[in-house]
């Protein structure tokens, strides 16, 4: 499981989906964020999906464990 820490955004393409914008500006898509919403900056525990495919054109999702205010 790894930790990231940086800012969520809301991304409006195919019907809106959670994004966490890291510190060091890499792109995850939220998986299971639960009730964060745009501009809360937070620390999220996880771990990344491999393989699949989806619609959202945006990072690699994360699969959320735990997710924190910062």
């Amino acid at each position: 499981m790894a930790t990231f820490t940086g800012t969520v955004r809301f991304n409006d393409l195919e019907g809106g989906f959670h994004e966490l914008v890291t510190d060091k500006g890499d792109v995850y898509r939220l998986s299971k964020a639960g009730s964060v919403k745009a501009g809360d900056r937070v620390k999220v525990k996880g771990k990344l999906e491999g393989g699949g495919f989806g619609i959202h054109m945006s990072g690699p999702s994360l699969e959320v464990e735990s997710i924190d205010k910062a």
